[in-house]
């Protein structure tokens, strides 16, 4: 399992690093999270290459692991700026692991609700539902 060197990877990622998943990522792997599901290395690849092009100042925190047999969950806050907006979102990573240590599998959990929040037009809607739906306080 190549859990240290993938967490190296997310906390030092950067545009000029996204090839380098290859080491990490088996050719067949799944990534999905809220707005992705793709499958192969140069898919996941892409999705990197976007959230740069997309965002300033990318970065991943990790703030925890555990591990149990060939699967690792990962906590972790990613940071960023969009649009001039600062925006922080907090998530969880499974990832499943081969028998060669690279990512077979790798499901973000994450509300992006918390991201839409942070922009002024969509976050004035984002608060309203959560408010609506929200249970009475006691």
């Amino acid at each position: 399992m190549k859990l240290d060197a993938l967490i190296d990877w997310y906390g030092n990622l950067s545009p000029d690093r996204v090839h380098e998943a290859g080491t990490l990522y088996h050719e067949q792997a799944r990534f999905t999270d809220p707005f992705n599901d793709v499958k192969g290395l140069e898919a996941i690849e892409a999705v990197f290459r976007h959230m740069f092009e997309t965002t300033q100042h990318a970065r991943f925190h990790i703030s925890d692991t555990q591990v149990q047999g060939q699967t690792a969950w990962v906590s972790w806050t990613f940071e960023c700026r969009v649009r001039g907006v600062d925006a922080s979102v907090e998530g969880v990573t499974r990832l499943d692991f081969g028998d060669d240590g690279r990512v077979t599998r790798h499901r973000d959990f994450w509300d992006s609700a918390d991201l839409f929040a942070e922009f002024p037009w969509v976050g004035t809607m984002v608060r309203h539902l959560r408010k609506r739906v929200r249970a009475p306080q006691t």
